[in-house]
């Protein structure tokens, strides 16, 4: 059976693609409160708790703000 245990550099470039909520809110441009605000109304980026962190994932993020873009795009015309 082969060894399924993910290399260091799996794991660092899994890593990499995870942020913090205050990475998220970096990358956003946004509080970290108003994150934690459209968790809570569940009308913001896709985020998972893994324990006791809050995650968002990098991809999600960005597809996320892609999807505001094309609403605010759709909303001019």
């Amino acid at each position: 059976m082969p060894d399924q245990t993910p290399s260091p550099e799996h794991t660092a470039e899994l890593a990499s693609e995870l942020l913090t909520i205050a990475e998220a809110a970096q990358l956003l441009r946004a509080p970290v409160a108003t994150l934690r605000y459209w968790r809570h109304l569940g009308t913001g980026p896709r985020s998972f708790r893994l324990g006791r962190r809050v995650l968002y994932r990098r991809d999600e993020l960005h597809s996320w703000i892609d999807a505001q873009r094309r609403q605010a795009d759709t909303g001019r015309s």
